[in-house]
């Protein structure tokens, strides 16, 4: 294979990453109080082939903002850990749920 055709074969390869790393980029989520109590939520019939994602409160322009739970796809040989607030000194920073094996 001639060197060029290898150095453009890279050089596509290095675009290529760079363009799909800002998909994978999660925001940093920081509220400077605690979030209210959880909601009581009145789960719906279970649904083959799903998880619940249970309701979690969201920092959204200064204020919690209560996000309903909602049935996600169920992934073979995993478990979903739903999104949490974790103390982080006087601040509180929200970590996002996600697929664990």
């Amino acid at each position: 294979m001639p060197l060029s055709s290898s150095l453009a074969r890279l050089g596509v390869a290095v675009t290529a990453a760079f363009a799909l790393a800002p998909a994978f980029a999660q925001t940093i989520v920081i509220a400077p109080t605690a979030p209210p109590p959880m909601r009581q939520e009145v789960l719906p019939p279970a649904r083959g082939g799903y998880v619940w994602d249970p309701g979690h409160w969201q920092w959204r322009n200064g204020a919690y903002v209560w996000v309903g739970g909602h049935w996600r796809p169920a992934r073979a040989g995993y478990r979903w850990v739903p999104g949490h607030w974790v103390a982080r000194g006087p601040q509180w920073r929200w970590v996002e749920g996600h697929w664990a094996p």
